[in-house]
């Protein structure tokens, strides 16, 4: 176990890797294994350890090999029954990385910083007998919720640890670490092959493992949580595991509105533990229903800003769908087109100082817009709706539809334009390609009747000429 990465010759120590069975055998031997992803994802490699067979020596020399930052994956259905809540509610990691508050052991621990105390810490972790009370918060181990489906739905180290774990028939709960040079430099595959070689461990690739489930564990794990999974994955990830539904239906009741009576629908969306809503139509939807697919927001949808039309759009959508028989699916998460409230009053600022909102963005660290529309597919689908006419304005949410297998038709939707929001609108149209009928100049007198009827009666536009929206 003492081999760094500066006394090994990389090139001279050829990429062996190991099969699944090989894999499994090592962690049933309660010794670790080395993971890597994909060149084109974190391109970096894991150590993975069986949470019940954690010891003080080998999680020493994990932390010896890696930065010691050390976490614990497991299935939601663990995370669920030790009563550990994500960290926020809403990750802001770029791999949506489910994290949960951190714990230490109750008891048997002393700092919980040590290699003994942190292994004591995983086997309670992973203890089926062990329950909320066996653990404190906050503490020096960090649990993480993975995707149901596994490696087959997100091809990430978290989805590998527990799929290695279960595939061994032990407790679905590991313990990883990403592997760190001795300058500091994260591992890639070629020193990751040299330290399994010196130190005679087994390496494997998640692709590797993909591979091998597909084959020969093809069947989607389902693990019967009752929140949120983590992250999203990779296009391709997601295509191989087709059948892991991507929200659950927590319940439907009865909502009057000032619009019309609807049937509210609770979703919790699988990947990201966001809580989507569905207002669906007392009346028939028919074989194509009117659907407004809406971004959450806040200040247009709440307080009635002036800076966006999204209050008027969702307004005019309730009103349309409860009259004809429709649906307004309402995600969560969307805030600013998915950055959230805070950044958005950050980018809020910057448009104040000057900024478009689209450069407002960027100016952040953010992209212009990072929505992804899967989870309203689903919600969709759930309601047995394949054909659709959408009231947007926003082709990208159409082909974001589209992709899901849907057919989807383009209705304008021609409210919410204020003197306020005028540049912004135009930003949008010529920055973004929303599909808006916009003035030639700035001026008052761009606002017509229309746009300034009250809230709650603004009436839905039949013209056919291009429509404009901002939260589309």
């Amino acid at each position: 176990m003492s081999a760094t990465s500066e006394t090994l010759d990389v090139d001279a120590v050829p990429p062996r890797l190991g099969t699944v069975e090989e894999a499994l055998a090592e962690l049933r031997a309660g010794r670790p294994v080395l993971v890597a992803d994909s060149p084109d994802r974190e391109n970096e490699a894991d150590i993975i350890l069986a949470a019940q067979s954690a010891t003080p020596e080998w999680l020493g020399w994990t932390i010896r090999h890696s930065s010691g930052y050390l976490c614990a994956p497991m299935t939601g259905a663990r995370a669920d029954a030790l009563e550990l809540p994500l960290m926020v509610p809403m990750s802001q990691d770029p791999r949506r990385t489910a994290y949960t508050v951190t714990v230490d052991a109750a008891h048997g621990v002393t700092t919980g910083i040590s290699a003994a105390d942190r292994a004591r810490t995983l086997r309670v972790l992973a203890d089926p007998a062990s329950g909320a009370g066996d653990l404190i918060r906050p503490g020096h181990v960090l649990p993480l919720r993975a995707v149901p489906g596994g490696v087959l739905h997100r091809a990430g180290h978290t989805e590998a640890a527990v799929d290695l774990c279960r595939l061994a028939g032990l407790e679905p709960v590991g313990a990883i670490a990403e592997l760190v040079n001795d300058d500091g430099t994260m591992t890639r595959l070629p020193q990751a092959a040299a330290l399994a070689a010196s130190d005679g461990l087994v390496l494997l690739t998640i692709a590797d493992l993909i591979a091998w489930r597909r084959e020969h564990d093809a069947e989607p794990v389902h693990d019967g949580s009752s929140g949120p999974s983590g992250s999203t994955g990779t296009a391709s990830a997601d295509a191989a595991a087709p059948d892991v539904p991507r929200v659950h239906c927590s319940g439907v009741a009865a909502l009057p509105t000032r619009h019309g009576s609807f049937r509210v629908h609770g979703y919790r969306d699988l990947r990201t533990g966001a809580d989507h809503v569905a207002l669906v139509s007392v009346h028939a939807l028919g074989d194509d229903p009117v659907v407004r697919v809406h971004s959450e927001c806040l200040t247009g949808d709440a307080f009635g800003s002036l800076r966006c039309d999204c209050g008027p759009q969702l307004e005019a959508a309730m009103e349309r769908t409860a009259e004809e028989g429709g649906v307004v699916v309402y995600l969560r998460g969307h805030e600013g087109r998915g950055i959230g409230l805070l950044a958005k009053i950050g980018a809020y600022a910057l448009q104040d100082a000057g900024r478009d909102t689209v450069q407002a963005n960027i100016d952040l660290g953010w992209p212009a817009d990072r929505r992804e529309y899967g989870a309203a597919a689903a919600i969709l689908a759930d309601l047995g709706i394949a054909r659709l006419r959408l009231l947007t304005n926003n082709p990208a949410k159409v082909a974001g539809l589209r992709a899901h297998g849907l057919e989807v038709d383009m209705l304008p939707l021609e409210v919410g334009r204020t003197p306020q929001n005028l540049a912004y609108l135009r930003t949008k149209a010529v920055a973004m390609g929303h599909l808006l009928a916009l003035p030639d100049d700035d001026d008052g007198d761009a606002a017509t009747a229309i746009d300034h009827a009250p809230t709650g009666t603004t009436p839905l536009a039949t013209t056919t000429s291009t429509p404009r929206e901002t939260s589309a």
